[in-house]
């Protein structure tokens, strides 16, 4: 008789490793964004600092990945469209955005099928934040 195998945690942050590795997470893609050029427009689109957007994008995605939800509880629904609409976001800073997530994921060893899974919901909410073409 052969053992079942093992499921996967019941959400997506559980599965990464709860608020340590979400934080780990966050700050590597904002380092990432502050280091490497080829995020330079991503980066530019940020302003001088970065500690506000890390704090947020920490608070958002405990609960967005199935943890708590600090976010909602400082600034109630994220409405995330309607937030970045003052931004200026086309294909390459959704491009640069996913590849910058991307390259955080794997520097901070999310599992491969969370990746995998985490890379299309990334890619699509990021191409519904575009409000201009190219």
């Amino acid at each position: 008789m052969s053992t079942p195998a093992p499921q996967p945690p019941a959400t997506p942050f559980e599965w990464l490793g709860g608020e340590d590795k979400v934080r780990q997470l966050v700050d590597r893609f904002y380092d990432l964004m502050d280091l490497e050029p080829a995020y330079a427009e991503l980066r530019a689109a940020h302003g001088s600092t970065l500690q506000d957007a890390r704090d947020k994008l920490f608070w958002f995605l405990c609960g967005w990945l199935g943890g708590p939800d600090h976010y909602q509880s400082r600034f109630g629904h994220p409405r995330l469209r309607m937030r970045h609409l003052p931004f200026s976001i086309g294909i390459l800073e959704r491009d640069q955005w996913v590849a910058c997530m991307d390259q955080a994921m794997g520097e901070t060893g999310v599992p491969e099928a969370l990746r995998a899974r985490l890379n299309e919901s990334f890619m699509g909410t990021a191409d519904w934040m575009r409000n201009r073409g190219g």
